[in-house]
């Protein structure tokens, strides 16, 4: 073997095994990172419109039984550690029985009976994860391959964007193949609830006398108040039921039954997290931030979540105004980064994929 070729086989050992050769590069380094680490602390900047989560460079106090984090991107990065490398979500213990009308709506369901985009990212994910459909036109087509089962996703747009009607859309189409479903609603009656879907022809109240469909009407305050034992016992009812799709239309009523900035955060944590262990393909709602149309009411929602969409009203220069939507994240999902106009018909929502804005 000649000179140069055991030098070409040598490479990899002679890497793995170097050192830096000046130490004063090596001290640098470590400041430079030391500054980087520092300018990451601090996980709950102030309400000028920042993520009250710092940045996404922190590593995830949040690991499963596997070691990922239920809430990192597609990176693994969390954005739930503070300057002490602890988790500010502590758990809050709660245990009892579930809040009875709670518990009795499901009961009272019964037994369940059983694209072209562009800008797509991420060709290679796994694409043996389960996925599934919205069920809203053109948006399903902006989704290389659907959303993976069992994700957290949220709806985030101000009035009259038609967020309610973007969940029950998601219900119904999963009720169509089979399905079963549960609505949780904070904002509206069951009598409401089933009215709307009846003016679209969407037959909630067979798929309720079916067993396949739970609608729960909640009061914010009362379950604000039995959160804890909802979310202890939720994901074994929801086990029970069978369900396969889940809403909470609004999570932002639930968020505003909290003053301290720190204990909205812990609940609306654990109960995301409760949703998660379930094993349910959740669509949360939530009312946009009144400066910013790409960020929820409080700030947090979005950054527990797996999959947001952003429901939003768009004017002209010539001050006309329409709907668009923008997926702004799918975790490992490909999707178009496009905003496409949509309406709101007796039909539902329908989104113009092949359409621009304006």
């Amino acid at each position: 073997m000649s000179d140069d070729e055991r030098r070409d086989d040598d490479w990899f050992e002679s890497a793995v095994q170097s050192e830096p050769e000046d130490d004063t590069d090596a001290d640098d380094t470590e400041r430079e990172e030391s500054t980087d680490a520092e300018r990451d602390d601090g996980p709950f900047e102030d309400a000028d419109g920042d993520s009250p989560f710092g940045d996404a460079g922190g590593d995830s106090p949040f690991g499963d039984a596997g070691g990922d984090s239920p809430f990192g991107d597609a990176g693994g990065d969390s954005p739930f550690e503070d300057a002490g490398g602890d988790s500010p979500f502590d758990e809050s213990g709660g245990d009892g029985l579930f809040d009875d009308d709670f518990a009795s709506a499901f009961e009272s369901a019964g037994d369940p009976g059983g694209g072209g985009g562009a800008d797509f990212e991420d060709e290679d994910f796994d694409s043996d994860i389960p996925r599934i459909d919205v069920g809203i036109d053109g948006l399903d087509r902006m989704i290389q391959g659907g959303i993976p089962r069992r994700h957290l996703l949220v709806t985030i747009g101000s009035a009259g964007t038609g967020k309610t009607t973007f969940g029950l859309q998601f219900l119904h189409h999963g009720l169509q193949n089979g399905e079963s479903c549960v609505f949780i609603t904070l904002e509206q009656s069951h009598e409401a609830i089933m009215d709307t879907a009846d003016d679209r022809g969407w037959g909630f109240e067979e798929y309720e006398a079916e067993g396949r469909l739970a609608v729960i009407d909640l009061d914010p305050v009362e379950m604000a108040n039995s959160l804890d034992n909802i979310r202890g016992e939720l994901p074994d009812l929801i086990e029970d039921f069978g369900a396969d799709r889940l809403v909470l239309d609004s999570v932002s009523l639930l968020e505003m039954m909290y003053d301290k900035p720190s204990k909205r955060r812990t609940e609306v944590f654990d109960f995301t997290r409760s949703l998660k262990d379930a094993g349910v393909t959740t669509m949360l709602t939530s009312e946009a931030n009144e400066d910013n149309p790409y960020a929820s009411r409080y700030g947090v929602i979005e950054y527990l979540t797996d999959g947001v969409f952003i429901l939003q009203y768009v004017r002209s220069e010539t001050r006309e105004t329409r709907l668009a939507v923008e997926i702004q994240k799918i975790r490992n999902a490909n999707h178009s980064r496009e905003t496409k106009p949509y309406e709101i018909t007796m039909d539902g929502i329908s989104v113009y994929q092949q359409a621009n804005i304006f």
